[in-house]
């Protein structure tokens, strides 16, 4: 097949993929994005739209950048600031404290009675205990967030391929010089590895070991809903949000766990067991919703680290190869991970925050055997390991 390529090829059209390839074409750099399916199509454009994330190294990039990003990607995010957490168990009356010690310093929030909730999320009951109101994070619409990179990203030149699941690389000289796909072969003189669950597999054919776990994230969707003061509301294990039509978006698991997702194909269907207690769950944190109908589901494949924490680096060998993976975090970090993966492809160091806590060395000791030890199997490996 007729040989092409760019400077830098990404593999994954996610939200991380997609905010590299505009951070790169943004500077001039001829970008390729190879998505084995649609771009922003799985839990890049399916998830709670979260931007709060107070203790990742790249929180203080992200803050800064979210208020911004409608004007410089040119497209609408539907970003909104602010945030607010509430409990409904009386056993998390005192969760500001611990969240005290979390916030860095210099972000603005307040803690609240149960009387103080009710005022600002007119959703909430009689059980809202305590919360908190962050004046700082926020949310954004996934869905148009992922097509807005993508515009933006093409907008400056980069070529978006969909469709194309990669097969393998060809390397030389120490570095990968080409990615092979069943449509062709993508050369390259840089290589961004961004594809969500299949970031492991792909890792391994270059010799890294990069422990993932798959698994399925669902959300429900009700009717519209008259419009609460804030739309970021999280609580009872949940996350999500009120869209500007007055839906209610939210997940929160149990996830499910998958075996494996493959590179060429769809990922495994829902099976829907988590539905009706997501439900239960939105409706014991927003009693005044309960009587909402739930008018569609979403789900998406996330992947999972050991300890919850991306992984973003440049390897060493190969020398031109960039990993990240963003453990279920991708969408409300992509700004600033965009940035960072653009300052290693470009300058080998990150500009703006140390990197060096997201790095592959932290799991050279890690059990072969972690998954099980963290319980993270598909049901019939559970159930089968609680038999033993």
């Amino acid at each position: 097949m007729a040989k092409t390529g760019s400077s830098v090829v990404i593999v994954g059209g996610g939200v991380t993929g997609l905010s590299t390839a505009w951070w790169l074409a943004r500077d001039g750099v001829e970008v390729t994005v190879l998505e084995k399916g649609i771009v922003g199509f799985e839990a890049s454009g399916r998830n709670g739209g979260g931007c709060t994330h107070y203790q990742s190294p790249l929180f203080h990039e992200e803050q800064r950048l979210w208020p911004l990003m409608d004007e410089m990607l040119g497209y609408p995010t539907e970003y909104r600031r602010e945030r607010l957490v509430f409990q409904v168990d009386e056993r998390k009356a005192n969760f500001a404290d611990g969240l005290a010690m979390r916030i860095p310093a210099g972000y603005a929030w307040e803690a609240l009675d149960g009387k103080q909730v009710r005022e600002r999320v007119p959703l909430a009951g009689d059980n809202a205990i305590c919360g908190v109101h962050l004046h700082f994070g926020g949310h954004a619409n996934p869905q148009r967030t992922s097509q807005a990179y993508a515009w933006a990203a093409q907008d400056h030149g980069a070529r978006i391929h969909q469709h194309v699941a990669v097969t393998g690389f060809e390397t030389a000289g120490g570095r990968v010089v080409a990615v092979e796909t069943a449509q062709g072969r993508f050369g390259c003189d840089a290589l961004v590895i961004a594809a969500g669950p299949q970031t492991g597999k792909l890792a391994a054919l270059l010799g890294h070991h990069l422990p993932m776990a798959p698994a399925r994230a669902e959300m429900i969707v009700t009717e519209p809903l008259p419009l609460m003061p804030m739309g970021g509301v999280d609580g009872n294990g949940l996350y999500g949000r009120q869209t500007l039509r007055g839906n209610l978006a939210y997940g929160g698991g149990p996830h499910e766990w998958y075996e494996d997702t493959p590179l060429d194909g769809p990922p495994p269907r829902p099976s829907g067991s988590v539905l009706r207690g997501l439900a239960k769950r939105v409706a014991e944190l927003l009693p005044r919703a309960a009587h909402a109908r739930v008018i569609r589901s979403w789900a998406g494949v996330i992947e999972n680290t050991p300890d919850g924490r991306p992984v973003i680096e440049r390897l060493t060998s190969p020398d031109n190869v960039i990993l990240a993976t963003m453990s279920s975090v991708g969408f409300g970090l992509s700004p600033a991970s965009g940035h960072a993966i653009r300052d290693l492809v470009m300058d080998g160091a990150c500009s703006f925050c140390d990197l060096s806590k997201l790095s592959l060395a932290r799991f050279a000791t890690l059990s072969p055997d972690w998954r099980r030890e963290l319980n993270w199997l598909p049901p019939a490996a559970a159930v089968e390991g609680a038999a033993q």
